[in-house]
């Protein structure tokens, strides 16, 4: 977990100016959603482990349209309470289970405190 730490502490200091270029050349997932889950911008990593394209991807609700599995007190629960109180940062361990055969993944979920938009970034362990 640590290296995935220092992984996503790179980038922290620049979500506002992330590019999809950027994005999809980072060896983790990354997924910027609303305060209601919707993706704004889906990683070609997230893409390729979840086996959903981009396409279908943005623009739909993270938590009940693409990672179903994710909907629940543990996850979603951590970011619902994180939005509301305007400040996320929880890293922890998950299976995702929703259209793949059982992967065990590192998430963090964080809300950039200079432009208040929220990130799930996640890396397959």
């Amino acid at each position: 977990m640590d290296a995935f730490k220092t992984e996503v502490a790179d980038i922290l200091g620049n979500l506002g100016s992330i590019s999809r270029e950027i994005a999809d050349s980072k060896d983790f997932g990354i997924v910027k959603v609303d305060e209601s889950g919707i993706i704004q911008l889906y990683n070609k990593y997230e893409s390729e482990l979840a086996g959903v394209p981009v396409a279908n991807a943005e623009g739909k609700n993270f938590f009940t349209q693409v990672a179903i599995c994710t909907n629940n007190r543990l996850f979603f629960g951590k970011f619902k309470e994180g939005v509301a109180k305007k400040q996320l940062d929880a890293t922890f361990y998950y299976v995702f289970t929703y259209k793949m055969k059982p992967t065990n993944v590192v998430i963090r979920l964080y809300r950039d405190p200079s432009d208040h938009t929220n990130w799930i970034f996640i890396k397959k362990r």
